[in-house]
């Protein structure tokens, strides 16, 4: 366990919706623009602008300053190092893709993690105008428990990270076309996620998550009662390589279902 700290439940709360204000208040004034939104590539062949970096750094700047004792661990600016087990978790701006090309599909995800548990996640969509966050500070009254189908044959299934010319996950779509009710790529791990909390899907998989990517909308969707599901059908962590949320049940089929495929 790590050392007790210095805040309470309620003021992570207000020092992370303060975080995420500031930096969807420039994103709304100025990222927009074209200097800001124009792409480039990493490494990984994953899309990043200058608008990423510039909202990680702003979002950063208020974390630091508001607790200095927790360290801020960002898309932009991570290491390849492990992700220490009591941090926050930042991505910027999941679904750049989406934000480059001027669709809605795109939020800015802060989670706290304690112990290794994301225990505090704010996910902003500001093309949507919405907020979802967990707990006390929460900008919306809180949505009913996930509902969403029990069995994977009457499930909408939100799926992301599923890349381009992989052949795994081209066999997982092939499959959910089959087993599933519907489908839905909509390129963004923290919105299906929220969708799942939300009730707009019944479930979702996400493959390959980064912490940053899902640690807000698994904070959310556990607070409302969902499962959310790693390898094994074990409670997800994140180290996971794979992530399933939703009823238990299907959350259970969906995880089944992706480890029964060959690599």
């Amino acid at each position: 366990m790590s050392s007790p700290l210095p805040y309470d439940g309620p003021a992570l709360h207000r020092f992370a919706q303060e975080a995420v204000d500031a930096g969807v208040e420039w994103l709304a004034a100025e990222g927009a623009g074209t200097a800001w939104s124009r792409r480039r590539f990493k490494l990984s062949g994953e899309e990043v602008t200058d608008a990423d970096v510039e909202v990680e750094r702003r979002v950063t700047r208020v974390l630091a300053d508001r607790t200095p004792e927790i360290p801020v661990v960002g898309e932009e600016s991570a290491d390849m190092g492990p992700v220490p087990d009591t941090c926050w978790l930042l991505d910027p701006i999941d679904g750049t893709m989406n934000f480059t090309r001027g669709a809605p599909g795109h939020a800015v995800s802060l989670a706290c993690v304690m112990d290794g548990t994301p225990v505090l996640g704010v996910v902003h969509a500001p093309a949507l105008a919405r907020r979802w966050s967990t707990g006390a500070g929460s900008t919306e009254a809180a949505g009913l428990p996930v509902t969403g189908s029990r069995t994977l044959s009457g499930a909408v299934v939100g799926l992301t990270g599923t890349g381009s010319g992989r052949r795994r996950p081209a066999r997982l779509i092939g499959r959910l076309y089959e087993v599933a009710h519907r489908i839905r790529l909509q390129g963004a791990m923290s919105l299906d996620l929220v969708g799942v909390a939300e009730g707009w899907l019944d479930a979702c998989v996400c493959l390959d998550p980064s912490p940053w990517d899902v640690a807000a909308g698994v904070a959310l969707v556990r607070e409302r009662g969902g499962a959310v599901l790693g390898a094994g059908g074990r409670a997800f962590t994140l180290h996971s390589p794979v992530l399933a949320a939703g009823a238990e049940p299907v959350a259970r089929e969906l995880i089944a279902l992706w480890e029964s495929l060959d690599s």
